[in-house]
């Protein structure tokens, strides 16, 4: 990740709050709303205060339904919710290169992703409540506030509806009385809809983008009225709010990525105008989330009663300071990834550097598609944690950009500006930017290996669903950035190797044969020639690609520094302590490298690469490091650095935010990134299970502190999903379903076992 750009400054967080099991009881509250749908035991991480509006990027609590995004404040008298719809973007196609050949990156023509709306709930008389507590349902997909005024309850329920489309705020308790203030954040007025049942704004970006929200609310008792950008509502005892927005913005490069027929301010008024009973909306919501969430469960061990009974705030910091496991913790983070990915990654765009959720217009890297590790570590957690369908929304943003992306290729790739351009002077298929937008743009320095990185990714996903119907689907990426690499090989005496380029994000910028492509264009060219005989299709030209393939240098390890080389260079051109693990991309994410088939020499390369790199990172850069460990069978060190990641962010520094946001430290400030939220939680199942096609491995690098558990649900490469349990760190029972898959060895501790299942079948393993 590249360090730039200013951002909303980040202040030291309070004691706010952490996980505690449900049946921990701080004091009374209002009866939850009557359904069956709801978990009765839910995971949850809570807190004793409100969040601090100055800082709501670490401690606002967040929902989301894939396009909608919030994060919830929680006050009482003054409560805030920062809104935000995942298309809202400035930008263009971005394609006028700059002086230097690269492609611009600001906020006009590159863009940027930006706020929607900011909704305030006002109820004065409650100031000055007490009992309050703040929880994040991760198990039933909502953000609860309960408190005491006057003696009487009160009780504030928040979620973003996926099958209604709309987010839902619901006020109960004794009768209340107080105002909703609806305003956008790019200077657009506010009025009251005709006939008055809904504040309206909207909006039109540089860009043409069209945008509007609208927010209604219901109640069964009191009264509600509209002026202007203002809602009052009178002695209401049960009050629903609604809201919703949108832009034009469609994914159709042919159309520019708008549709000028689209009204966002109709579309917004008709969503929400819904009036189900507040009941039904709640079900309708929390019965959809389950059908995702619940696909999981994960127990690491049991913590003690005085863990449990802290704050999630006080949890995490006690836990930095306390060298006693805290298994309920760690389980609640993994289950907070899970949560993150069903909230923030639907049927729409995919989880950008922040995902839905931002607190300003002005987020650092414009919170864009960052194509050299971020937006592929989005995505590591997907199929590992039974939420397959979520990386759909990542594989559907390629394909629609993919028409921009190829034009703008063959168009100015070979500007003679370009450092990175092709040496022979041929182009063809399709190549990236290290960030890239959602209107068909690339932006900042050309990034050769990017396809190549994305369409490992897309891969990896058929992997594990053996779904042909996809592959063939992502069939133009792969064959694209085949031919893209088919043009820029150059043929030396070591064999093909990569042209003139960058191992991101050091080191010199004019190498041949970095590591980082070698490995990447070696898995493209090997899956691409598997997805042409799975499909059928273009055997001559897989055939073609195959021969490329074997002709490719390969790295070697260095005989001065000991490491896996990154550059054709015994010496290490680059930061000794490096955040990015560029030239183990074929260890992991991808597995050309691995503990079976790979030489000693090799594997003691790697590995001698991750010490040498270190044990501190940001968080993304300990994600990876763990995963990588956790692949090397070492779970002590895999562990330590799954500790580091949750570690408290205190006075700016890397780590987890009160809400569980990732932190990353930058001078005097810190900066949301979700992807170690994912990358983190991926690398915990790494150490549960590895696979890859003919393979599934269990415990591989259990830690000490996970001795006895539970995990279900978890993917396998080769078409399966494995639910475990284990005791004093042995396996005592491993179901193995398949999803797809045929045959594939199961390995656990010195045993291995060869199964053969039809897809739907199962089969239970024991000692």
């Amino acid at each position: 990740m590249t360090t730039r750009r200013s951002f909303l400054k980040a202040t030291g967080a309070l004691g706010l709050g952490a996980l505690v099991l449900p049946t921990f009881t701080a004091h009374a509250t209002p009866a939850r709303p009557t359904t069956s749908t709801l978990n009765p035991s839910p995971t949850t991480l809570w807190y004793p205060a409100p969040a601090d509006e100055a800082k709501i990027i670490e401690q606002g609590l967040p929902i989301g339904n894939g396009r909608l995004g919030a994060l919830v404040g929680g006050g009482v008298d003054r409560d805030f919710l920062y809104l935000t719809d995942v298309t809202l973007w400035t930008g263009d196609l971005n394609d006028t290169l700059e002086s230097d050949g690269q492609l611009p990156y600001d906020p006009t023509h590159f863009g940027t992703f930006s706020l929607l709306a900011k909704l305030y709930v006002d109820v004065p008389t409650h100031a000055g409540a007490t009992n309050y507590r703040r929880t994040l349902d991760l198990s039933n997909g909502l953000v609860t506030t309960t408190y005491t005024h006057d003696r009487q309850q009160y009780r504030r329920e928040f979620y973003a509806s996926h099958p209604d489309d709309v987010v839902i705020a619901r006020l109960t308790g004794p009768a209340q009385s107080g105002t909703i203030t609806l305003g956008g954040t790019h200077g657009e007025p506010t009025v009251g809809d005709t006939p008055h049942t809904a504040a309206l704004f909207t909006g039109s970006l540089s860009n043409k983008l069209a945008y509007s929200a609208a927010v209604t609310a219901f109640s069964p008792n009191g009264t509600v009225k509209v002026d202007g950008s203002t809602l009052t509502f009178t002695n209401c005892s049960d009050l629903v709010i609604v809201f919703s927005g949108g832009t034009n913005y469609v994914p159709v490069a042919s159309t520019g990525y708008q549709d000028p027929q689209l009204e966002p301010a109709k579309t917004a008024l008709d969503k929400a105008a819904v009036r189900a009973k507040p009941d039904a909306l709640l079900h309708t919501h929390v019965a959809d989330y389950r059908k995702k969430y619940d696909r999981q469960q994960i127990t690491l061990g049991r913590s003690t009663d005085a863990q449990r009974a802290m704050d999630t705030w006080t949890r995490l910091q006690a836990r930095a300071q306390n060298p006693t496991p805290d298994p309920e913790l760690e389980a609640s983070y993994l289950q907070f990834g899970r949560y993150l990915a069903i909230t923030g990654s639907r049927d729409n765009l995919p989880l950008n550097l922040q995902g839905l959720w931002l607190s300003t217009n002005n987020p650092d890297w414009y919170s864009d598609y960052h194509t050299d590790i971020n937006i592929q570590m989005n995505y590591w957690l997907a199929d590992r944690a039974a939420l397959s369908d979520t990386f759909e929304a990542l594989a559907n943003y390629c394909l629609a950009q993919l028409p921009s992306w190829t034009t703008t290729t063959q168009a100015v790739y070979q500007d003679d500006r370009n450092r990175f351009r092709n040496t022979n002077n041929r182009v063809a298929g399709w190549a990236i930017a290290f960030s890239t937008n959602i209107h068909g743009g690339s932006g900042w320095w050309w990034h050769p290996g990017g396809n190549a990185w994305l369409c490992m990714s897309l891969y990896e996903h058929y992997e594990y669903t053996l779904d042909r119907t996809y592959l063939a689907k992502i069939y133009p990426l792969l064959k694209g950035a085949c031919e893209f690499w088919e043009s820029r090989l150059v043929d030396t005496p070591q064999g093909l190797v990569d042209d003139h380029d960058w191992s991101p994000e050091h080191g010199p910028q004019d190498t041949r044969g970095n590591t980082y492509n070698q490995e990447l264009v070696h898995h493209l060219f090997g899956k691409y020639r598997q997805a042409t005989e799975i499909l059928g299709r273009d055997r001559n030209y897989g055939r073609k690609i195959a021969a490329l393939q074997a002709k490719l240098y390969l790295p070697v390890v260095s005989p001065k520094t000991g490491m896996l080389q990154e550059w054709m260079s015994p010496d290490d051109l680059g930061e000794t302590t490096h955040r990015h693990l560029s030239p183990l991309v074929g260890f992991f994410p991808g597995d050309r490298i691995n503990t079976d088939d790979s030489p000693t020499t090799l594997l003691n390369g790697v590995k001698q690469h991750l010490i040498t790199r270190g044990m501190e990172s940001f968080g993304w850069g300990l994600a990876w490091r763990a995963a990588c460990w956790a692949r090397l069978k070492d779970a002590t060190r895999a562990y330590e650095l799954i500790q580091k990641v949750i570690r408290p962010s205190i006075d700016y520094a890397n780590g987890t935010a009160p809400n569980f946001f990732d932190m990353y430290s930058f001078g005097d400030r810190s900066i949301f990134q979700i992807d170690a939220n994912m990358g983190a939680p991926a690398a915990m199942l790494e150490m549960l299970l590895y696979s890859r096609p003919g393979v599934i491995e269990l415990l591989p690098a259990l830690p000490e502190a996970w001795k006895t558990g539970k995990a279900t649900g978890i993917g396998a490469r080769g078409g399966f999903t494995v639910d475990l349990e284990w005791q004093n760190s042995k396996i005592t029972s491993a179901r193995i379903t398949s999803t797809g898959g045929t045959e594939t060895e199961v390995r656990f501790g010195t045993q291995k076992r060869k199964i053969k299942l039809r897809k739907g079948q199962s089969t239970t393993l024991r000692p």
